[in-house]
C-alpha cells in the first residue's frame, strides 16, 4: 500500500508531456552495425527526466558520441512505444515486417532501474516472441514479478541489487532460461546499511519507504557499473 500511495503521489507531482513516438530520434531504419541502447525509467519518471539514474545514464552516453550507437529513454509503461521503434529501426527495407535477416542483425542493449528493471525482462520477452535477439540487458534495484528469469533471445544480462530496504528490494538473484544462450554477467549487490548518500534534496514521495533504494539509485558506483557494462558491449 506504502508503494502504490508512493507511486501515486509521483505521478501526481511530476506532471510532464506523455511521451510519444515522435520524441524518439534513433534513425529509422537503422544502418546495418548500428546499435540501439533503451534506457526504461523507474517509477512515474518521465522519459525526459536526466535526474534519475536511467536519464543520466543515456545523457553520458550520448555526451561519449560512439560511433553507430543511438540511446533512447522510455516510461516503463510505454512499452508498446519501444516495440514500435524496434520495429522501425530493423525494418530496413520499408514494408512495415521484420524479415529474418531484418530481425538476427539487431543488437540491442536494454537498461532500466526500479519497475523500469522488470520492464526490461518484460520487453526482452516481447522481442523474444518475435525473434529478435539482444545482447545485453542490465536490471538496477528491479522491482516487478516474473523479472528473474532471463529470455534465451538476451545474450547477456547483468543484475544490480541491494537487499537492504524493509520494503523495496531488488530482483535476486536473476537466472537464464537458457544458461546455453544466455551468460549470466552478475548479481552485484550493493549495501546501503552504513553508507552515507544525501537524498535532502529529493521530495518525500521519493524516500518514504524506500530509502535504500533511492540511495542505490543516486550512487555513482552502481551507474559507472552500468556504463561499463554498456561500454564493454562495444568493445568486444
Amino acid at each position: 500500500m506504502l508503494i502504490l500511495l508512493a507511486a501515486g503521489w509521483e505521478a501526481s507531482c511530476s506532471p510532464s508531456p506523455a511521451q510519444q513516438f515522435q520524441h524518439f530520434s534513433a534513425p529509422r531504419p537503422m544502418q546495418p552495425g548500428h546499435t540501439l541502447v533503451v534506457g526504461f525509467m523507474g517509477g512515474r519518471d518521465s522519459w525526459r527526466n536526466t535526474e534519475v539514474g536511467v536519464g543520466r545514464t543515456a545523457q553520458w552516453l550520448r555526451r561519449q558520441a560512439i560511433p553507430r550507437v543511438h540511446v533512447e529513454t522510455v516510461e516503463n509503461l510505454k512499452r508498446n512505444l519501444a516495440l514500435r521503434l524496434v520495429r522501425a529501426c530493423l525494418d530496413s527495407n520499408g514494408d512495415g515486417r521484420l524479415q529474418a535477416e531484418e530481425r538476427q542483425r539487431a543488437r540491442i542493449v536494454l537498461y532500466g532501474q526500479s519497475f523500469g528493471g522488470a520492464a526490461v525482462v518484460k520487453f526482452a520477452r516481447q522481442l523474444d516472441r518475435l525473434g529478435v535477439p539482444v545482447l545485453l540487458t542490465i536490471q538496477v534495484d528491479s522491482v516487478g514479478r516474473g523479472d528473474a528469469l532471463i529470455p534465451p533471445n538476451v545474450r547477456a544480462a547483468a543484475n544490480l541489487y541491494q537487499d537492504n530496504g524493509a520494503i523495496i528490494r531488488g530482483e535476486a538473484p536473476i537466472r537464464a532460461a537458457d544458461s546455453g544462450r544466455t551468460r549470466i554477467l552478475g548479481n552485484f549487490r550493493f549495501d546501503y546499511a552504513n553508507l552515507d548518500i544525501d537524498l535532502s534534496h529529493l521530495p518525500w514521495y521519493k524516500t518514504i519507504a524506500r530509502r535504500a533504494h533511492a540511495k542505490m539509485d543516486r550512487d555513482p558506483r552502481v551507474w559507472r557499473k552500468v556504463e561499463e557494462l554498456i561500454l564493454k558491449v562495444f568493445a568486444d
